[in-house]
């Protein structure tokens, strides 16, 4: 492609993304959502996966590429290039860039998506009152850095 061609839409990667990028939209204030981030930076040793909170600016400007909504948000998303997944297909797919035992998570694609997400849905809604959540966006610790696209110079 010479420097006029505008690329592709298959080519075009959102904001804030390299190549080969993986990343994980997660709620900053949502404790379980918390939990899961440490879990996903507990056992992703190859740092394979970035991270964002949908408040964030970062998060924001993916979510608006992508067209999502980005004030009330109750879905996790993984966006890998320019492929977005949501729900319980983005919590399948999040689990197999783990090590095994939590890669066979993947096995769930056995189950009928209406069922996985109605699953996931009904933990979505209920998250703030089952797990709680904190009055602002924790912030990543030191031992977190580069993990976070936070962490990422402005495009």
């Amino acid at each position: 492609m010479n420097s006029c061609e505008t690329p592709s839409a298959d080519e075009r990667l959102p904001p804030f993304l390299q190549p080969g990028d993986r990343v994980l939209l997660f709620d900053g204030v949502c404790k379980l959502c918390n939990a899961s981030v440490r879990f996903v930076i507990g056992h992703d040793a190859e740092r394979r996966i970035k991270l964002a909170s949908v408040q964030s600016p970062q998060g924001q400007a993916l979510l608006a590429w992508f067209g999502l909504p980005t004030e009330c948000f109750d879905s996790v998303v993984l966006i890998e290039g320019s492929r977005l997944s949501q729900r319980s297909e983005a919590f399948i797919r999040l689990m197999a860039q783990l090590p095994a035992p939590w890669r066979w998570v993947r096995l769930l694609r056995g189950v009928p998506r209406p069922l996985r997400d109605w699953v996931y849905d009904r933990i979505a809604r209920n998250r703030y009152r089952w797990f709680g959540r904190y009055d602002v966006c924790l912030l990543p610790s030191p031992d977190h850095q580069g993990r976070f696209l936070d962490d990422a110079p402005s495009p």
